[in-house]
């Protein structure tokens, strides 16, 4: 079995309702599973984002299970058939992954093709090697910026191009992702809201209505549109300026 992946920028976007923009690719993912298993980690209340996710996968008929409510979160995501990761605070998601001991189960399930992944927002940045292209304030500490290291890139979500009218003065989106690869040596896909990554094995295609900004050291950015194939970012060799951290 090969990995299956499905990163989005947002699951809201404007204009659309929560996920209405991927609801197709979102059903083809998930096709053929009992339940879907999600980590709401990234905010405060577990609870009610159980219910928004609930609310919001209802009309494909998948059930969904909170991570948070079941007596052992690794033990579950050994079972899980697909695992979705939601949005929130990336620093508070990426240290609740490191406390449950799910980074090295989720990591060597889904590389091996036996748990589909879906990514929202920081749980996009999950899936990346390093937690470093956040949009976050690093509101608690991780023990490492890693994550899953299931893409060998890197992804920032929500991805604001320079607005050359603005009046605002402090670093644009582009100008902190050029400081990113000065000190490190990765690719950076900066993803639109209403864009999505799909990884099926060793292909990777951008999909959705708005397309992505791909920076890469010593090179000038260059546009994707929906549909491009980026199979070939797969091949990459990320190199950070810190070492891995050690569990």
């Amino acid at each position: 079995m090969a990995p299956e992946l499905l990163l989005f920028s947002s699951t809201s976007v404007h204009g659309y309702p929560p996920l209405g923009h991927a609801m197709e690719v979102m059903t083809e993912l998930v096709a053929g599973a009992r339940a879907l298993h999600f980590a709401p980690f990234a905010i405060v209340d577990h609870d009610l984002y159980l219910t928004r996710v609930q609310e919001i996968l209802a009309p494909i008929g998948v059930s969904v299970v909170g991570l948070h409510a079941v007596p052992d979160p690794a033990a579950a995501v050994e079972e899980a058939e697909v695992l979705f990761i939601g949005g929130g605070n990336s620093f508070r998601l990426l240290t609740a992954l490191w406390t449950l001991k799910l980074i090295e189960p989720i990591r060597r399930r889904v590389q091996a093709g036996e748990l589909r992944f879906v990514g929202s927002s920081a749980g996009t940045n999950m899936a990346c090697p390093s937690l470093r292209t956040t949009n976050d304030m690093p509101i608690v500490q991780p023990p490492t910026f890693e994550a899953l290291g299931l893409v060998p890139f890197q992804v920032n979500p929500h991805y604001l191009d320079p607005d050359p009218t603005s009046t605002h003065r402090g670093e644009t989106r582009e100008q902190r992702i050029v400081e990113f690869l000065e000190e490190n040596d990765v690719a950076v896909v900066g993803l639109r809201e209403g864009s999505w990554l799909r990884r099926r094995g060793p292909s990777l295609h951008l999909g959705g209505i708005s397309g992505a900004r791909l920076f890469r050291r010593g090179e000038a950015p260059r546009e994707y549109e929906p549909g491009a194939d980026l199979s070939w970012l797969l091949d990459a060799e990320p190199r950070f300026d810190a070492p891995a951290y050690q569990a």
